[in-house]
């Protein structure tokens, strides 16, 4: 039951409003960074080490069971730029509702009653993970395919690239994924002893100040 409610959370299909974001490659695209599928590649890579090892940490803390509206502020200290802020709240209302349909749970509907404003989606994926009875690394790993299958969608939508190219890209960073996921939960299973700092904080300078910039643009395609 575990392992089909991973794939119920993982589904790109869950109403939780990632089919509207690009995870910044929409931006990429515009600058040329990426243009072909070599050059998503490496663009994917480069966030599932950054932006996706830092929600992996966050969901899979939240999954471990730690306080969520502590997560959440934690989330807001690794999101400096305020568009990105707003984006991770906007998708995490848009979880949130679909989760507590989905997995009702008392955790769930504290943070809708806690939070009004909305919480980061890394935590809520994990507060939902544990919800739907999956682990730490179940949460994780989900973190960490969001992280790069939604750019990967989005730039074909963008560049009109073969989406069986792209989705061949996936599998190909499946072991890097894994390794995100295991770093994610080894770093989650320290917070107890040396605190919120224990989670991973990786940063992409350029990913945080073209989404700046991407949600300033009057026409676009997607959200972010």
């Amino acid at each position: 039951m575990t392992r089909a409610a991973l794939i119920v959370l993982a589904d790109g299909r869950f109403p939780a409003g990632g089919h509207a974001h690009s995870g910044g490659v929409e931006a990429a695209v515009a600058s040329g960074a990426v243009h072909d599928t070599v050059s998503l590649g490496a663009f994917c890579r480069g966030r599932l080490h950054t932006a996706g090892l830092t929600a992996a940490g966050l969901a899979a803390a939240a999954a471990d069971g730690h306080d969520a509206l502590v997560l959440d502020e934690a989330a807001d200290a690794r999101t400096p730029m305020p568009a990105l802020r707003k984006v991770a709240r906007r998708l995490g209302r848009q979880m949130l509702r679909a989760a507590r349909v989905t997995w009702p749970s008392a955790d769930l509907d504290r943070l809708a009653r806690d939070r009004p404003q909305g919480v980061h989606q890394p935590v809520v994926l994990g507060v939902a993970a544990r919800a739907a009875g999956l682990t730490p690394l179940d949460a994780a790993q989900a973190a960490a395919y969001e992280s790069i299958s939604c750019p990967a969608t989005a730039a074909v939508r963008l560049l009109s690239l073969d989406p069986f190219d792209a989705t061949a890209l996936l599998a190909r960073l499946a072991p890097e994924m894994d390794d995100v996921a295991d770093a994610a939960v080894t770093a989650a299973g320290r917070l107890t002893g040396l605190g919120i700092d224990a989670l991973p904080a990786a940063s992409a300078p350029l990913l945080d100040l073209t989404g700046e910039q991407h949600a300033a643009w009057t026409v676009r395609l997607f959200a972010s």
